[in-house]
């Protein structure tokens, strides 16, 4: 499917009360809560700001542990030794909602706003994207499956530390933005001492497209890459966003969009509005798996029509 059948990103909140209710079929399929249109929550699950890293909370001490080794390690040669180990794909063959289960066991440990398991989030991001977007199965899927990468935390895949693996991403090979959540670890960093990649762009060309930049390791990299070789029939929106959904600092802070090419910039749009979703909808009022269940298993038979996806 190519980007022009992807209808233009339309906002939500101009959809009308007149536009044509679901019916049976649709709400049989899972559809939980109403119709109407997802609304950003006052706080997060602790009552605090969503994406608070500085104020005192149950969470924060982990979280900042836990950047303060994921900025320490994540070097370039890091990401390039993590991409030959894992992307020849050889960890598992299975299919994508027996994936989503395997999340039921974690915890983002560098996610400030919310301590429930994986397979949560999942849904409640991909039931957020259906109220405002009924008609854009594809784009409730990617709510789906857009942290799978974090299978990497399974002993199956290698059971790697939480630092490898989760928490938001950065380039690698030009200089560390301050907009990074904690950035003032990656004066531990070795990449922040070698000047190919503290001069200019570092290593990278203006308008190179963000295809070429190394970004930090981690399940972003590995699902968008996991699907790619197993050739899912998702559009480039899709791909897109997952691959990008953890890179805060330019889809928050607007940094590093002088990499940027035509392409990044028409796939754009549909990452900044998953964003709220992704970040917004993390609740601790739990979704109906299984109501929920029959609707996602029906795109995945859409999107996947090869049920046995290499990992």
């Amino acid at each position: 499917m190519g980007v022009d059948a992807i209808p233009a990103l339309i906002d939500p909140s101009r959809r009308s009360w007149d536009d044509p209710a679901p019916d049976d079929a649709e709400i049989a399929k899972g559809m939980i809560g109403s119709m109407q249109a997802f609304e950003k929550p006052g706080a997060n699950a602790f009552g605090h700001e969503f994406r608070e890293y500085n104020k005192e909370s149950e969470r924060s001490s982990g979280v900042e542990s836990f950047y303060k080794i994921n900025h320490t390690n994540q070097t370039y040669d890091f990401a390039m030794e993590m991409r030959k180990k894992h992307l020849v794909l050889d960890k598992a063959v299975m299919g994508i909602w027996e994936c989503c289960e395997l999340l039921n066991e974690y915890v983002d440990e560098s996610d400030p706003d919310l301590d429930e398991p994986q397979i949560e989030h999942l849904l409640q991001t991909a039931e957020a994207i259906r109220k405002d977007h009924p008609n854009e199965d594809w784009f409730h899927l990617t709510g789906l499956i857009h942290d799978l990468g974090k299978v990497l935390l399974h002993p199956k895949f290698g059971e790697e530390p939480q630092w490898a693996v989760v928490g938001d991403t950065f380039p690698l090979g030009c200089p560390f933005s301050k907009s990074i959540v904690h950035s003032e670890f990656f004066d531990r960093n070795p990449d922040s001492r070698d000047p190919r990649f503290n001069t200019g762009n570092g290593v990278y060309e203006l308008g190179c497209g963000l295809d070429k930049i190394v970004m930090s390791w981690g399940h972003d990299e590995y699902l968008y890459q996991v699907l790619k070789r197993n050739d899912c029939n998702l559009p480039p929106q899709a791909l897109f966003i997952i691959r990008y959904h953890s890179f805060y600092a330019l889809h928050r802070a607007g940094d590093y969009k002088q990499f940027m090419d035509d392409f990044d910039r028409e796939m754009y749009p549909w990452l900044e509005e998953f964003n709220k979703y992704d970040l917004y909808s993390k609740s601790k009022v739990r979704v109906d798996v299984e109501a929920a269940k029959p609707y996602y298993l029906s795109l995945i038979d859409k999107y996947f029509p090869n049920k046995a996806i290499k990992w």
